[in-house]
């Protein structure tokens, strides 16, 4: 039909009317990188081991997803905290978040692309703006142990892969924390007289954007420690390399059962985030120090050289 906009278009939309009508978390982003930290000795496997009190944490804010059917308008999980560490051969991410109820259904999951080919992070679906290829997924669930090494290219073609080689663990608590992120909210425009505002060409109603900073109380905190090797045998998983900023994503569900009998979020009706980064510290590079060691005793060596010819009457 003539005029129509397209499916991405409308969606896109919608992502927009749901993070204003909501008020979709946006959280003043201090960094866009989870910084993963070098440690010796092996990786936390327990996300209450008290190495991550040491590893500081990056906060992403979570919307609900709107990309494809069935979609979800309200989310319960609005951030989320991600702390990360490497010794050169494994990689553990710490996963928190405030959730009042400890189900049996309760997950989390990371993704990543895999090779070079950019993907969504719609589950890698081909997009206007972005062609599509293949995400690695790393998922947990509450009442299954361990965790699901997933791959999918495009919306429908969810598989767990054939080499599972990720381990997960999950400790809720019921302690209280606070949560803290951005509302924006369109308030309608009033002209001189009180009235609604519109838009001279189009005869639109105009709107200004409000922002404001919300805390509030929580009680309740998952924390989700995932761990795998740096790089595997497996052509279906991402391969990490240090120094480098991968893409990552995260995903949550609150597996609360309703009194209809239906999760509260299940499948694609989950909390979301878009693309961000990580960043696996490499090894301290000792050679700059040595080399510019090495400067420092040639350049005395020939300032010790100049001197003595001056004070012999030579010319320098």
């Amino acid at each position: 039909m003539v005029g129509m906009p397209s499916r991405h278009a409308r969606l896109a939309v919608l992502a927009a009317a749901v993070a204003v009508l909501w008020g979709t978390p946006v959280l003043a982003q201090e960094t866009v990188v989870v910084r993963v930290k070098l440690i010796q000795g092996e990786v936390p496997t327990d996300p209450t081991a008290p190495i991550w009190n040491t590893i500081p944490a990056t906060e992403f804010p979570m919307s609900p997803q709107v990309h494809w059917p069935k979609r979800i308008l309200q989310v319960t999980v609005k951030s989320i905290k991600v702390r990360g560490v490497h010794n050169t051969k494994q990689i553990a991410f710490l996963l928190e978040y405030a959730d009042p109820t400890q189900d049996p259904a309760d997950a989390a999951a990371l993704e990543f692309m895999v090779g070079d080919k950019k993907a969504h992070f719609a589950h890698g679906q081909p997009m206007a703006q972005v062609e599509g290829g293949p995400v690695n997924i790393w998922y947990w669930r509450n009442d299954a142990p361990g965790a699901a090494d997933m791959n999918a290219q495009g919306f429908g073609t969810l598989k767990k892969q054939a080499q599972q080689d990720v381990q997960a663990k999950g400790v809720w608590k019921d302690e209280k924390t606070k949560v803290r992120f951005k509302e924006r909210k369109l308030i309608p425009r009033k002209d001189a007289k009180g009235e609604s505002a519109k838009d001279p060409k189009t005869g639109d109603p105009l709107f200004d954007e409000e922002t404001k900073v919300v805390e509030q109380d929580a009680t309740g905190v998952w924390r989700v420690v995932f761990t795998r090797a740096l790089t595997t045998t497996d052509p279906n998983d991402a391969q990490f390399q240090l120094g480098t900023f991968p893409n990552i994503a995260f995903a949550v569900w609150d597996g609360k059962k309703l009194e209809s009998g239906d999760l509260k979020e299940s499948g694609s009706q989950k909390a979301v985030t878009s693309w961000w980064y990580f960043n696996a510290e490499p090894p301290t590079n000792y050679s700059i120090y040595f080399y510019g060691l090495i400067a420092v005793v040639v350049a005395a060596g020939l300032e010790y050289v100049i001197i003595r010819k001056v004070r012999k009457g030579q010319p320098a």
